[in-house]
């Protein structure tokens, strides 16, 4: 079995060494690398014979690309495209009409839906006759899901402009963002776009983004207008957004006013910019110069300061302060610490029942005094008033007239009264006994 396996492996090494390449030395694969380049005869007269063929191609094909006129290791490769023509405008927008593509573009249906809040539920109802109206010129259909709160758009077969469905998307996010119908509309249009800015996250405090909101608004909605005249915007600041709409420009303007709002930088600073900006455009002399120097650089003055904590003078005392005495030290001065369980255990029950025993006698005295008997003055002064409150005097006793009804009725009731508190003052002796 051994000499089968030698015989094999010998069988191997002579089948790898039969088929594999000749080895050449690093110097002599460079000097047949540059002579491949150079044209000349290579190792092999077969493979002479392909890279004469290969250079012939390359030669034709740069001979048919050298009107492009760029030399170079690239050069031979590139020849001229149908569209690289200076008179095609590349940033044209492409318009779509429904006889361009009256067959129909598009092979399957696209949806978007979006929420809505719950203030704009009776807006929407009230309106969203007149969206399907507005969106079925375009063939897009549109549900409201008054159950979950949503809107939804989608494509139907009759569709012919592929990039209406997304505008449509725009147009109801943004009528769940409070903007009016009128409005959103007009994001339809091709040269019409659209962004919303969420601003709840840029600022921690409630009350910091309460003031730098009402900031970005202005006294009575100036500041926001200036914005609109200026970058020819529609803004619209609703809750924890603000909505945009207008040119790629003029949204990208505003997006960093706001964001710079929230950074405590104030709209002004913005505005006063743009107005510069504004003027600067009409002169066609400062087109192709740079306008730093005319535009006003705002330096931040209100530096916050940390605050110093007044330190308190500390007073040089001759001693230190006295030790607090530990828990061993007050057992050692009450006398417990010698004392064992039992003995401790004892001592606070007796301590516990002295306690309850002083507050219920404490209880049972608050209890009695509601039958304690008044003073005799007091009780003197409280007959007369009630005499003069009868408005009669007493005549018992030799008096000239006789005793009036009512006085009798008030003398017979005091007399029953006085009869009741006496029997309840000897009932309350007797369970104090």
């Amino acid at each position: 079995s051994f000499a089968a396996l030698a015989t094999t492996g010998a069988t191997l090494k002579a089948f790898a060494h039969a088929y594999s390449p000749p080895v050449q030395s690093q110097s002599m694969a460079k000097k047949g690398g540059k002579k491949r380049r150079e044209g000349g005869d290579s190792a092999h007269p077969d493979a002479a014979g392909e890279g004469q063929k290969v250079d012939g191609g390359n030669k034709s094909a740069g001979a048919e690309g050298g009107a492009a006129g760029d030399s170079g290791k690239k050069g031979k490769y590139r020849r001229d495209k149908p569209w690289d023509n200076e008179g095609i405008d590349h940033w044209k927008p492409v318009t779509i009409s429904k006889e361009d593509a009256s067959g129909g573009l598009l092979l399957e249906e696209s949806s978007f839906a979006t929420l809505f809040p719950q203030y704009r539920e009776q807006y929407l109802k009230q309106v969203w006759p007149d969206v399907k109206k507005i969106l079925s010129e375009h063939e897009i259909k549109a549900d409201l899901n008054l159950v979950e709160g949503s809107m939804t758009v989608r494509t139907s077969r009759k569709t012919w402009d592929p990039y209406i469905i997304v505008k449509a998307r725009d147009m109801i996010k943004l009528l769940a963002r409070s903007v009016p119908l009128p409005q959103a509309q007009k994001i339809l249009d091709d040269d019409c776009h659209c962004d919303i800015v969420k601003i709840g996250g840029l600022v921690h405090s409630k009350e910091r983004f309460v003031k730098r909101r009402q900031r970005l608004v202005g006294p009575n909605g100036s500041t926001l207008k200036a914005i609109e005249l200026l970058t020819e915007c529609f803004v619209l600041v609703q809750g924890q957004t603000v909505s945009i709409m207008g040119t790629i420009k003029g949204i990208k303007q505003v997006r960093r006013i706001i964001e710079d709002c929230f950074k405590n930088v104030h709209p002004i600073y913005h505005i006063k910019e743009l107005m510069i900006r504004r003027e600067l455009e009409k002169d066609p002399e400062l087109k192709n110069e740079n306008w730093e120097r005319f535009l006003p650089h705002f330096k931040k003055r209100n530096v916050q300061r940390k605050k110093v904590a007044a330190k308190k003078k500390k007073t040089k005392e001759v001693f230190p302060p006295q030790q607090t005495p530990r828990k061993e030290d007050l057992l050692m001065e009450s006398g417990e610490y010698f004392l064992d369980e039992k003995e401790r255990q004892l001592r606070k029950r007796v301590a516990k029942y002295e306690e309850q025993k002083a507050k219920s006698a404490q209880k049972r005295k608050e209890r009695a005094k509601a039958y304690e008997p008044t003073s005799a003055s007091a009780a003197r002064a409280e007959k007369k008033r009630r005499r003069e409150g009868a408005g009669g005097k007493d005549t018992r006793g030799g008096g000239a007239g006789q005793e009036s009804a009512q006085a009798m009725a008030q003398r017979l009731r005091e007399k029953a009264i006085a009869g009741k508190k006496q029997e309840k003052r000897k009932a309350a002796e007797d369970l104090l006994l």
